[in-house]
C-alpha cells in the first residue's frame, strides 16, 4: 500500500474518532437541556443534531482553515519540516480525542476547543519551542473559564426571573403565555437570526454590519411573532384536548417546549459551522502536507471532510452522548421546558453579546453557566454542588492534560517515525 494512502487512512479514522467525541460531549451539552426537559426525545435530538450539524459544517463551516489551530503557533516556523507538522497534528488529534472521550465517560462537559488548542500547544513546545507559543491567548482562554459561565448565569437567570414573574406567577398562566407569545417569539427569532449571521455564518464572506443586520432581522422577527401567536394558539388548543396520560407537561410549558426546539436547531447548526473544524482542521493540515509535501499557512477543507465531520459529530451524540446530556439536563438541576428555554435562549443571547463585544467565550462554559443561573434563581438548594465542582475541575485540567499528553505522543512519534 502506498505510504501516503496509509497515512491519510489513519488520519481520517482518528479525525472521525475526534469528531464523534466532540458530538458526544460538546454537542451533547448543547442538546442536554432539550432532552432533559422532554421538549425533544433522545431520538429526535439525535436526528436534529445530525441534520443541522452537517448543514452547518457544509454550508458555513468554511472552506479554508488556518494550518495551526487558533493561530497558537506560527506555521512559518515549520516551513522546512512538513513531517514534523504532520506528526504534531496526529499527536494533537489523538490527545484531544482521548481527553474528550475520558470526560464524556465521566459525564463531564468540557470545551473541545480548549482541548485541541492545548494539544497543539503541547506539540508546539517540543516542535518549535515554548517561546513560539501564543501564551497571551492561553491567558485569555483561562480568563474565559470565569467570564463565560458568569455571563451565561447572569443573562439566563435574568430571563428566567422575568419569565417566571410575568407568566408562571400570573393569575392565569395560560392567558399570560398567549399574551406574551408574540414578544417571546420576536425576541427568540431576532436573537437566532443575529446569532446565525454573526456566529453560525461567520465563516462566510458577508459584508453586513451589525446595525444593517438588525434592520433586516427586525421585520422578519416581528412577522414571525405575529404569525407564531396564531400557530402556537392552535398547537396549545390541540395539546389541551389530549388526555392527561398523553400530556407530558402543562399546556403553558408546551409553549416553551416549542420555542426550545427552535433554539436547539440553531445550537446544532452553529456547532457544525464552528466546532466541526476542531476535528477536521488538523485532519485538513495532514491532508495538505501529504498532498503538497510542504507547509501552508492556510489549507482548503474538502467538502467530503466537512460533511463527514458533521455526520460523525451527530453520530457521536447518538453513540455515547447520554452521560453528558444527563449531567446538563438532569444532574446539575432539574430542567423543565420553561427552564430549558431560558437556558438555551440565555446561552444564545450571551454568546451573541460577548462575540459582538469581542469577549472570548466557550459555548460549553456558557451553557453550564446558564443552567447554574436558572438553578440559582430557584434556590441554591436545587443545585448539585458536587457535580459543579467536578465540572470546574475538568475545565482547569483540560489544557494541562492535553498539553502534556500531546508532548508525550509527539515525542514517541518523532522517535519512531523521523
Amino acid at each position: 500500500m502506498n505510504i501516503d494512502i496509509a497515512v491519510l487512512s489513519i488520519a481520517i479514522l482518528i479525525g472521525l474518532y475526534v469528531a464523534a467525541n466532540i458530538g458526544a460531549n460538546d454537542l451533547a451539552n448543547a442538546m442536554g437541556t432539550s432532552v432533559g426537559s422532554r421538549s425533544l426525545t433522545l431520538r429526535q435530538a439525535v436526528l436534529v443534531s445530525i441534520i443541522a450539524n452537517a448543514l452547518g459544517a457544509v454550508l458555513a463551516g468554511g472552506q479554508v482553515t488556518t494550518t495551526i489551530s487558533k493561530g497558537m503557533i506560527e506555521p512559518a516556523l515549520l516551513a522546512g519540516e512538513p513531517n514534523k507538522l504532520m506528526l504534531g497534528m496526529f499527536a494533537a488529534l489523538i490527545s484531544a480525542g482521548l481527553w474528550v472521550h475520558l470526560a464524556t465517560w465521566l459525564g463531564l462537559p468540557v470545551s473541545t476547543t480548549h482541548a485541541i488548542v492545548g494539544a497543539v500547544v503541547g506539540f508546539g513546545i517540543l516542535g518549535v519551542g515554548a517561546g513560539a507559543v501564543g501564551w497571551a491567548k492561553i491567558i485569555t482562554i483561562a480568563i474565559s473559564w470565569v467570564t463565560s459561565p458568569a455571563a451565561g448565569a447572569v443573562i439566563a437567570g435574568g430571563i428566567f426571573y422575568l419569565t417566571e414573574k410575568k407568566v408562571m406567577r400570573a393569575g392565569d398562566p395560560y392567558a399570560a403565555a398567549i399574551h406574551y407569545s408574540p414578544a417571546l417569539i420576536f425576541l427568540v427569532i431576532l436573537v437566532l437570526i443575529l446569532s446565525m449571521i454573526f456566529k453560525g455564518l461567520k465563516n462566510l464572506p458577508m459584508e453586513l454590519g451589525f446595525f444593517q443586520t438588525v434592520l433586516l432581522a427586525t421585520p422578519c422577527a416581528a412577522l414571525a411573532g405575529l404569525l407564531g401567536r396564531r400557530w402556537l394558539r392552535s398547537r396549545l388548543r390541540a395539546y389541551c384536548e389530549l388526555g392527561p396520560e398523553e400530556q407530558t407537561y402543562s399546556p403553558v410549558e408546551c409553549l416553551f417546549a416549542r420555542l426550545q426546539v427552535l433554539t436547539a436547531c440553531y445550537v446544532a447548526f452553529a456547532h457544525g459551522a464552528n466546532d466541526v473544524a476542531n476535528a477536521v482542521g488538523p485532519l485538513a493540515t495532514i491532508f495538505s502536507v501529504v498532498k503538497t509535501k510542504s507547509v501552508s499557512l492556510q489549507v482548503e477543507v474538502p467538502f467530503w471532510m466537512l460533511l463527514g465531520g458533521g455526520i460523525a459529530v451527530g453520530g457521536g451524540l447518538w453513540a455515547f452522548g447520554t452521560r453528558v446530556m444527563e449531567t446538563i439536563g438532569k444532574d446539575i438541576t432539574q430542567i423543565t421546558p420553561i427552564r430549558g428555554f431560558c437556558v438555551q435562549f440565555g446561552a444564545a443571547t450571551t454568546i451573541l453579546i460577548c462575540s459582538r463585544l469581542g469577549l472570548p467565550v466557550s459555548t460549553t462554559h456558557v451553557m453550564v453557566g446558564a443552567v447554574v443561573g436558572v438553578g440559582v434563581m430557584r434556590g441554591m438548594g436545587t443545585l448539585d454542588l458536587r457535580i459543579l465542582k467536578n465540572i470546574g475541575l475538568s475545565w482547569v485540567v483540560t489544557m494541562p492534560f492535553t498539553i502534556l499528553l500531546a508532548m508525550v505522543l509527539y515525542k514517541l512519534l518523532t522517535l519512531f517515525l523521523l
